[in-house]
């Protein structure tokens, strides 16, 4: 069987998307998701750790490395990332059979979108967001916590704003930031990044994927859609030395899903490459505890609802 296997995934609005899959597909599914600017390679020192006894799926998300970019910036909403994550699932897996979910950075902000969804919620096992909150629960978080909570994640998140100026970004990506990726990596994670990144597709993908943010970002946080997620098991990876996000923002999480395990590193934002061990895991305890019934590991904070309350998911 060859390893890794490649396909392409037609989404529901006819944008291809370039999937890889990787180990036996007998073994526990697990479906790892990248964010902004990478590509699926970002994954492939996880999956190396993961393959002798996972079916490890990862996919280039939609404008980003092999995938096509949808028309307008409509395709960039969490609904249709959602609906592209179900169509990987549906053509990589048997059946109903469940998955153990994996997302870095944008890669979890969309996540969290198919955690909250009826539809694509009841074939996940698990969820790990690695780097990479709700942008809906932070919105909730944010108005119960008051201003000096969202002050903080916003001075952290200044670039979003410049994200949203009309032509600043993609003239930055074009003639700076895409061509010396490596110095401005270096400079949030103290180091160079690994042999074989960025892709060289980095500048593209940096200018497509400002639509995630033009498109998502302000409208979730102001408006958020949910209030909570029903996936059995949401395990949360922090990055404590992270220079994008605040690792208050997931102070806000116990009491929005049925069981909640917050796992914490000293690391930086790019842990998925820097660290893959690490990483990969968290993603085996998850599914050690949901597969085999394992307890969880003993650095895991774990916070679980109470037996009585509901937990029915939001279907967005």
């Amino acid at each position: 069987m060859p390893d890794p296997r490649p396909s392409t995934v037609r989404a529901t609005d006819g944008v291809a998307l370039a999937v890889r899959e990787h180990g036996d597909p007998s073994h526990p599914t697990v479906v790892l998701v990248h964010g902004y600017p990478d590509t699926q390679e970002l994954w492939a020192g996880v999956v190396a750790r993961l393959r002798d006894d996972h079916h490890g799926v990862t996919y280039d998300v939609r404008g980003a490395g092999e995938s096509e970019a949808p028309s307008g910036l409509g395709g960039y909403a969490l609904t249709q990332l959602s609906d592209d994550l179900l169509a990987v699932v549906e053509a990589t897996t048997d059946d109903d059979r469940s998955v153990h979910l994996v997302g870095h950075d944008w890669g979890a902000i969309q996540s969290w979108e198919s955690a909250a969804r009826r539809r694509v919620a009841r074939r996940l096992s698990s969820f790990t967001a690695v780097a990479g909150p709700s942008l809906d629960l932070s919105g909730h978080a944010m108005r119960e916590g008051g201003p000096a909570d969202g002050l903080r994640q916003l001075v952290k998140s200044w670039y979003i704003l410049a994200f949203h100026a009309p032509l600043l970004a993609p003239l930055a990506w074009r003639a700076y930031i895409g061509r010396r990726w490596p110095r401005v990596f270096s400079r949030t994670e103290g180091v160079l990044p690994p042999a074989g990144h960025p892709a060289p597709t980095i500048a593209r993908d940096g200018v497509r994927g400002i639509g995630l943010y033009r498109r998502n970002m302000l409208d979730r946080l102001l408006r958020p859609r949910y209030a909570r997620v029903d996936v059995p098991l949401v395990q949360v990876g922090v990055t404590l030395g992270d220079a994008f996000i605040d690792p208050a923002t997931y102070d806000g999480l116990p009491g929005r899903m049925p069981e909640l395990w917050i796992r914490r590193a000293e690391a930086t934002h790019w842990i998925p490459l820097l660290h893959p061990d690490v990483v990969a895991g968290w993603v085996r305890d998850a599914v050690a505890a949901r597969e085999h019934g394992v307890v969880p590991p003993g650095d895991a904070e774990v916070y679980r609802e109470d037996a009585g309350r509901p937990t029915v998911p939001t279907d967005v």
